[in-house]
């Protein structure tokens, strides 16, 4: 790295990224925290590509080496990439309404993938339709928490940081 990478507003923003994926350390209902928001907010804010991938990655990895990993991280982690994707391409325009979509987006989209992680990569369901399907319906309970938790860690985040940039301008460079 140099020192054009090295900004205030970099900093700040890895620093709203660690200290959300530090959430995940409080209890929290199932599924209720913020690493949708995480990974959106760094796909959405950061200049850098690879700093768009890499900080909010790593901040997640510290938080799991401290809780622990289990059988469908693999998952976890491609959800997590893919999420930050979708910040890179629905957020290019700060409007509620891209934030919004790209949310419940990326809450589809994380149920998805870490169910499938789950059915492929556990013994707890049978290989086959069926067994997808009931690991899936298995899941849907745990939708509604996945889908606030990301609205409101999505809402809190991105809200604070716009706040943050009106008060201070030199935060618009990251």
């Amino acid at each position: 790295m140099n020192s054009k990478t090295i900004t205030p507003g970099f900093l700040i923003l890895t620093g709203i990224v660690f200290l959300a994926a530090f959430i995940r350390l409080i209890p929290h209902p199932p599924n209720f925290a913020p690493i949708a928001a995480v990974a959106l907010f760094g796909g959405s804010y950061f200049n850098k590509k690879w700093a768009a991938f890499i900080v909010p990655l790593f901040a997640m990895f510290i938080t799991d080496l401290i809780l622990g990993f289990h059988a469908t991280m693999w998952a976890v982690y491609l959800s997590f990439v893919m999420i930050v994707g979708i910040g890179m391409l629905m957020i290019k325009q700060k409007k509620v309404t891209n934030i919004f979509l790209a949310s419940v987006s990326s809450s589809v989209l994380f149920f998805i993938v870490t169910n499938f992680g789950l059915w492929i990569s556990t013994p707890y369901y049978e290989k086959t339709g069926v067994g997808l399907a009931a690991c899936y319906t298995a899941a849907i309970p745990f939708f509604h928490y996945t889908l606030l938790g990301d609205l409101f860690f999505v809402a809190v985040i991105f809200g604070l940081y716009e706040l943050a940039k009106a008060k201070l301008p030199q935060l618009i460079e990251a």
